[in-house]
């Protein structure tokens, strides 16, 4: 069996602040205490709605923006103990494809020159650097004839797989894919995804996918894990988290997917509330939203349990009724 690629221990990211409010000057907590595991050549789903930490926490265990406590190992080597020239050696084998192509992309250089660039910094002798930047546009469909093109002359679904090239011009063994077809026409996404899964089996590669969407997570990742105001609220395999959604998180997240019959995946919770309340200082940070919390509830902040087969869920009443999820 495969052994992990990558372990996050304890991972916490902080943003100082200043203020007249408190919470202010103490800073905000944007991930906090976060812990999984990858499988070497699995793809690895993290969901959740906008605003959770999930790209902050992408950005953190890649040491782009370094976290404020816990650990990164990547294929057993922890990331915080490395020099810089260390971690720039090993961060070549962990690439990030974000959101947005456009902003991913230097509109005053050259195809060929962004793929190249990173290369450049390895080392990397120029005709080396020319063959793997054409043989990364070719995997991903560009011609590599088009490659002293600029970024505006390319479409949006083109700018994505230029990206992902990119990625693959440092021979990575892990991919990190934050919200990568979010951007893109629906007609345009499913052409993105496709190439993804065809690369993941044609090199071996092993996916950190990011989304907020379920349907998409749920099609891909072999396992989920549910982030909620920056903790990981459910961790499971896929057919653990999508038969049995055992956080009312998760089950709020089933709840707004629609079927096509205009049915919900899942019903919601009695009581449940659908409007943000006020982050609160102590307690399950889902409280305000939950309809099945009681004074437990208020006071105490759930940790990650194992409910059974390495169902994990951050909650003192989890929902194990069996009401369904995505089927």
């Amino acid at each position: 069996m495969a052994g992990p690629i990558l372990e996050v221990r304890n991972l916490v990211k902080q943003f100082g602040g200043s203020g007249l409010m408190s919470r202010a000057r103490a800073g905000l907590k944007a991930v906090d205490g976060v812990s999984f595991t990858v499988t070497a050549g699995d793809t690895f789903g993290l969901v959740g709605e906008s605003g959770c930490g999930k790209t902050t926490l992408a950005r953190a265990l890649l040491y782009l923006d370094p976290p404020t406590a816990g650990e990164v190992l990547f294929q057993g080597t922890a990331l915080g103990g490395l020099s810089r020239a260390g971690l720039r050696g090993f961060r070549r084998h962990m690439q990030i494809v974000f959101q947005d192509p456009n902003g991913a992309l230097d509109p005053k250089m050259s195809i060929r020159a962004s793929l190249a660039e990173g290369l450049a910094n390895l080392g990397v002798r120029r005709e080396e650097r020319r063959r793997r930047t054409a043989e990364a546009l070719e995997l991903v469909g560009i011609q590599p004839a088009h490659a002293e093109r600029y970024p505006h002359e390319f479409s949006g679904g083109q700018k994505q797989r230029i990206t992902i090239a990119r990625a693959l011009s440092m021979d990575p063994r892990l991919l990190v894919l934050d919200e990568p077809v979010s951007n893109l026409d629906v007609s345009i996404q499913a052409q993105i995804i496709n190439l993804l899964l065809d690369l993941k089996n044609r090199l071996a590669l092993t996916y950190l996918f990011i989304s907020h969407d379920l349907n998409l997570v749920a099609y891909l990742a072999d396992r989920i894990a549910v982030m909620f105001r920056g903790r990981i609220v459910e961790l499971g395999s896929t057919p653990q988290i999508l038969s049995e959604p055992l956080h009312p998180y998760t089950r709020r997240l089933f709840a707004s997917v629609p079927r096509l019959t205009g049915e919900r995946l899942a019903p919601r919770m009695e009581g449940d509330v659908e409007e943000e309340g006020p982050s609160r200082a102590s307690g399950c940070r889902y409280a305000e939203r939950c309809g099945r919390g009681d004074l437990a509830c208020a006071a105490n902040d759930p940790e990650l349990h194992d409910t059974g087969g390495g169902h994990l869920v951050a909650c003192l009443q989890p929902e194990k009724t069996n009401q369904g999820g995505l089927r």
